[in-house]
């Protein structure tokens, strides 16, 4: 049995600097941002497999957690064996089952909820209540601990879970962790199916339980791509892996129909998405194909297909429609053998929000997916800080926040972080929030000395070397929060001037600028700014950006494309204030992105963004991420040590690290006019239903 291993995290030393003193008892927290998570608020529905407009949906999952990509079990006896209750007839009749991935309680893992079987959902539209039940998690701790990893696309095969997980490193960096696992439930003991060092996703297990496929790159691994993935469609035996074929070159998100009848989709070379079908022979030790077949049209999206034995004419797709801004759940009936039959199931049910990932019942009758349970306008504002499990909460507590470019003051009472556009300060228990600069700011940083002073920058983000971008100061008002705060603007000629970050003695802040030609590193004067003193600290045809002071004031490090000028890869490097000393720290393989630095309390670590782990699952499951790799990682200044913080398949980014240690519980946005639900979906879809307008002449 393979053990989930634990993350070793970085023990601290005794230290001082300038401002602060830290025994070596001290603790301390690591914030960072994900992309749109904060207003997910995912829930599992399940409704009726019917056209009428009338029919309620049934909320399945708890309405309090973030729940989705779910699977209804076939098997109501082996529930009940599972709970040591009596399998009689009764008892079978009167139950049923989810397994889902659930993010409660700070980290991803996978749950079973047993209830009572409903009856059909009434002829309301408005959406019922969850129904009373049981809920348990499947995957078992080790050592009294979570296994901390990404969970994904779990299904039943007899007495056995199969799943994604991310919880064995790679060997190499830039190669995703993503694995398919099998657990045996009744003791807990778990094998991996994937082969050491290839990644798959989207596990899906034939009718009879004998073959599982997978969207899978194989050794070619994973290059970079964030919309659809450069995967082919594997075949292997669910009980140990072998027998692993590839069947279909250029394809995604598998589903069974029978044991020789596999759905997909894949990005057509007409550019839609669309889902596909592959007759396989599997009589034998290896599967075969024989043929593959488009069942999707051109003229709209298509894409995670779903499919039951119960019904196996029945495809149910996610769309995109050009008349629809949101993502829904369609029916394909192929029962007609000439032209599919295309029924809406949520269009009609709640229009206005995205839908993802659907799936079928045993019996056919009823199709569930996720989607987010409040509205885009509407319900109680989302968590302005959410505790995310650590392994080491000795060490520091981690936490996610609803914002971006999150940094704390110096005595750790309040964060700054902004919403692109608007900068806001809170205190960090959560309290009087407030929005202190309205213009499009970022990235946040504290002046350690001068009580109250934020730097940021100001003007258009993602831009040009020669954009206008200043750096300003922000001075609040320590005695009074609701006055207005002092702007002082300290570049000139705004030659794309951010990422300011100030020295530990308050004299100086470091930032990029554009001013060359090129983004490099200068430095001037904190209180004036370039008027009263400036030196460019380097300088070349390449970008050096995202800089951080380091607390002991020795190192300045900064994400720099020098290694490959306008290629889009970042490694981090650091240099000495007084230009010497400059050194590559991380680097992501070639290609890779690594971004965002930010030091430790005691200046021996780093944490920082990167694309080190790959990509997690499929884009095109999940709402837009621009770089759906991102994940928060530390290392030692040195480049040694290298640990992974958070696994998921969103964008984590923009990483800060307090000395003040913040109790590992979910703290509460209070703000008031943020909504749940205000979140994209995949944006290159949309933009390619626009193309596709313009190009056919029904679009402007």
């Amino acid at each position: 049995m393979k053990k989930f291993p634990s993350i070793l995290l970085i023990p601290f030393l005794l230290f001082s600097f300038f401002i602060f003193f830290v025994p070596i008892s001290a603790t301390s927290s690591i914030v960072f941002t994900t992309l749109g998570r904060s207003v997910y608020c995912f829930d599992i529905f399940a409704t009726l497999i019917s056209p009428s407009s009338s029919q309620a949906e049934l909320q399945l999952t708890d309405g309090v957690s973030v729940n989705y990509n779910g699977f209804f079990p076939s098997s109501p006896s082996y529930l009940l064996s599972l709970l040591n209750l009596s399998s009689s007839s009764s008892h079978t009749n009167n139950i049923e089952g989810l397994i889902y991935v659930t993010e409660r309680s700070g980290y991803s893992t996978i749950y079973l909820d047993i209830y009572p079987s409903s009856s059909s959902p009434s002829n309301r539209r408005e959406t019922l209540e969850l129904r009373t039940g049981l809920h348990f998690a499947l995957l078992p701790e080790y050592d009294g601990l979570p296994s901390v990893s990404m969970k994904d696309r779990p299904s039943l095969s007899g007495d056995r879970l199969i799943f994604v997980s991310t919880h064995e490193p790679s060997h190499s960096p830039r190669h995703s962790w993503a694995a398919v696992y099998s657990t045996h439930l009744p003791t807990g003991s778990t094998t991996r199916l994937t082969p050491d060092d290839i990644a798959d996703f989207s596990p899906a297990v034939s009718p009879s339980g004998r073959w599982t496929a997978v969207a899978s790159s194989g050794e070619r691994g994973w290059t970079g791509e964030v919309q659809e993935l450069n995967t082919d469609i594997y075949v292997f035996k669910t009980s140990d892996g072998s027998a692993r074929t590839l069947v279909v070159e250029h394809g995604g998100w598998p589903c069974w129909a029978d044991d020789s009848t596999i759905y997909f989709h894949r990005k057509s070379s007409d550019e839609w998405w669309s889902v596909y079908t592959a007759a396989l022979s599997t009589d034998g030790d290896a599967p075969l194909l024989i043929s593959i077949e488009r069942i999707t049209a051109p003229g709209f999206h298509a894409f995670t297909p779903a499919v039951s034995a119960a019904a196996p004419d029945l495809i149910a797709v996610a769309t995109r429609r050009a008349s629809s801004q949101f993502r829904h759940i369609e029916l394909i009936d192929l029962r007609d053998g000439n032209t599919n039959a295309y029924v809406e199931v949520t269009r009609a049910i709640f229009p206005n929000a995205h839908h993802f990932s659907p799936f079928f019942s045993p019996d056919a009758r009823r199709i569930g997916y996720h989607r987010c349970r409040g509205s885009r306008n509407g319900g109680n504002p989302p968590l302005i800080l959410e505790n995310i499990k650590s392994l080491s909460p000795e060490t520091f507590s981690l936490f996610r926040i609803h914002g971006s470019f999150p940094s704390f003051s110096p005595d750790g009472r309040q964060i700054a972080y902004v919403n692109l556009p608007g900068l806001y300060v809170v205190n960090s228990d959560g309290s009087n929030p407030r929005e202190v600069y309205n213009g499009n700011a970022f990235p946040t940083a504290w002046d350690w000395k001068r009580k109250g002073v934020i730097y940021t920058s100001n003007g258009p983000d993602f831009a040009q070397e020669s954009t206008g971008v200043d750096i300003i100061s922000i001075t609040l008002n320590e005695d009074d929060d609701k006055a207005e705060p002092l702007i002082k603007k300290l570049t000139s000629a705004g030659k794309n001037n951010a990422f300011p970050s100030p020295s530990p003695d308050g004299k100086w802040v470091v930032f990029r600028s554009g001013r060359s030609g090129y983004k490099n590193l200068y430095v001037m004067d904190a209180v004036e700014g370039e008027s009263a003193g400036i030196y460019q600290l380097t300088d070349g045809p390449w970008s050096d950006t995202m800089c951080n002071w380091s607390p002991n004031g020795e190192w300045i490090a900064f994400a720099s494309d020098r290694d490959n000028p306008g290629s889009g890869s970042f490694s981090i490097y650091m240099i000495h204030p007084n230009g010497t000393g400059l050194r590559k720290v991380v680097h992501s393989g070639n290609g890779g992105r690594t971004n965002h630095p930010w030091f430790s309390p005691d200046s021996t670590s780093l944490v920082f963004t990167s694309d080190y782990a790959g990509v997690s699952a499929e884009p095109i499951s999940n709402p837009h991420h621009y770089q759906p790799y991102g994940e928060i990682f530390t290392a030692k200044i040195d480049g040694s040590e290298i640990k992974r913080l958070t696994h998921n398949s969103f964008e984590d980014g923009t990483p800060t690290w307090t000395p003040f240690f913040l109790e590992p519980t979910d703290v509460a946005e209070s703000l008031q006019g943020v909504a749940h639900c205000r979140f994209d979906d995949c944006h290159w879809l949309s933009l390619q239903n626009r193309i596709n307008n313009v190009l056919n002449g029904t679009g402007c």
